[in-house]
């Protein structure tokens, strides 16, 4: 009797080995060839999923994404207050775990790529618009106003709109230094330093 595959948990179980190679090794060290060796499968066997590193990357880079997205979207349906929605849905961009770490390691790896392989360039695109909707999501948690419906809808007032860009920003680069230099920036650290932002945006005092 043939084996029955289950395509699905086979492709998520392909995209984690993809995640750790492009982690470890960087984009230069991730090829096809040892993505199917720490999958323990042949090199024909990943062709249902990608066939050259280009497809790799933008495999993995997709796949970081529907992850991403998934656990916002949880965050979002959740019934909790507004400034708990915003911080917990802003955690998940955040590397303050091993698998969120290794996310962000792809992602920001796959971001370089892009504006030397075009086939990434959408992914960047469509990556900075959802971040940009994540953090109006947040901004309007905050303040108590009723959510953006899509992507690329801006907040109705202008102050709001710019404490969106500026929550984009502050964001980007807490994502980067902790993703850079592990040591200094503990989950513990972002927690706070992401706490204490949204603290000022919406001019809550911070305690000493």
């Amino acid at each position: 009797m043939p084996k029955i595959v289950d395509h699905e948990q086979r492709r998520e179980e392909i995209v984690r080995v993809v995640w750790q190679v492009v982690s470890s090794e960087g984009i230069e060290g991730a090829t096809v060839r040892k993505v199917a060796e720490a999958a323990g499968i042949s090199v024909g066997g990943l062709r249902h999923y990608f066939d050259t590193q280009r497809g790799l990357l933008r495999f993995a880079a997709e796949a970081v994404a529907r992850s991403v997205t998934r656990r916002i979207t949880a965050r979002y349906h959740a019934d909790m207050p507004g400034e708990r929605r915003a911080r917990l849905m802003l955690e998940e961009l955040l590397p303050l775990d091993d698998e969120r770490r290794v996310e962000v390691d792809v992602w920001l790896a796959c971001l370089l790529r892009s504006h030397v392989d075009e086939s990434l360039a959408r992914l960047r695109h469509t990556g900075w618009v959802g971040e940009r909707h994540i953090c109006r999501l947040a901004v309007a948690s905050c303040h108590g106003l009723p959510l953006p419906d899509r992507p690329g809808q801006e907040l109705a007032r202008a102050d709001l709109e710019r404490q969106a860009g500026r929550l984009h920003v502050f964001i980007d680069g807490l994502t980067l230094h902790a993703a850079t230099y592990p040591d200094r920036f503990t989950p513990q650290s972002v927690r706070r330093m992401l706490h204490d932002e949204l603290r000022l945006l919406t001019g809550t005092p911070t305690p000493a």
